[in-house]
């Protein structure tokens, strides 16, 4: 008789145990499917950041360059076939503009074209280093969740909830090319 209760006793602490294990199992896959979920997210919020930033920063960029370039087309035009008193008049007036251009600087100093390259070229690698840290974030996730379903014992709970593997993040053939940026 008491070794029937004992064998009862080891038998319901087993079967406790094997479904705390069968839930907590459970639990993690939905654990690891979220953190799978918010790594997407975080690619994705990545991606939009990178766009906007690289969209307003060319923007910004592109209109400092076509100033600038302008500004130097017009003083060289202005010298271009000159005698001494025109190029006086055109010093004057470059004078004149240099001064208009050096308040505009003054008033604003991070506009400058060359800082704004500059500029450029941080926010590209800030945005691509954010980008790069959620991929492998995401494809870190991936790989705990994928590991989990194939290895057992767990994979047996994956199998019982047809749980399927996720992809990892690749980028496609053609954002594998180089990105062409030009003003």
């Amino acid at each position: 008789m008491e070794a029937v209760i004992i064998i009862s006793a080891i038998l319901v602490i087993a079967g406790i145990s094997i479904l705390a294990w069968w839930i907590g199992t459970g639990n993690n896959f939905h654990r690891k499917q979220v953190k799978i979920n918010e790594a997407l997210s975080g690619i994705e919020v990545a991606l939009t950041n990178r766009f906007d930033k690289l969209t307003k920063l060319m923007d910004v960029a592109r209109g400092f360059a076509a100033h600038e370039k302008e500004t130097l087309s017009m003083v060289i035009s202005m010298r271009k076939g000159m005698n001494i008193g025109e190029l006086s008049k055109a010093s004057a007036q470059c004078d004149q503009l240099m001064a208009r251009i050096n308040a505009v600087a003054e008033a604003y100093p991070e506009l400058r074209s060359a800082e704004m390259f500059s500029d450029l070229q941080r926010g590209i690698r800030e945005a691509e280093a954010h980008l790069q840290a959620a991929r492998r974030l995401y494809n870190s996730n991936v790989t705990l969740f994928n590991t989990a379903i194939l290895v057992f014992p767990s994979s047996i709970v994956a199998n019982s909830k047809n749980l399927q593997k996720f992809d990892f993040f690749e980028a496609e053939e053609a954002k594998k090319q180089d990105v062409k940026i030009s003003f």
